[in-house]
């Protein structure tokens, strides 16, 4: 079984979000949480069992129906980053915006 790196935190907990998101939004089950967060069920039973992270697009969807702020969605889960970074090479300059480009000849005509 796969587990992500998150997984390894001992702190990650993303049962005791989804159990508070029941809680609150006055939920059934996690069928009816995965229709109020318009993901697939299975989507939810893989976070359940540690195979998929909770990720930023489904955090901003839980926010948008929670009212609850990022932050604090992630507390709950044990989440302690402090900053969500998908790769090493995020936000770094590509290489065509580092001046290593030519300057672009004037090829237009002028009247």
């Amino acid at each position: 079984m796969a587990h992500h790196a998150l997984a390894s935190q001992e702190s990650y907990n993303p049962n005791h979000l989804l159990d508070i998101l029941l809680g609150k939004m006055q939920l059934k089950n996690d069928a009816a949480l995965s229709r109020l967060l318009e993901v697939a069920p299975p989507v939810i039973s893989k976070i359940r069992h540690h195979r998929l992270p909770v990720g930023a697009s489904l955090l901003i969807r839980m926010h948008e129906v929670t009212g609850m702020s990022i932050r604090d969605l992630r507390d709950l889960m044990g989440d302690r980053r402090t900053k969500y970074r998908l790769s090493d090479a995020q936000g770094r300059p590509k290489q065509e915006d580092r001046g290593d480009k030519k300057e672009a000849g004037g090829n237009y005509a002028h009247h």
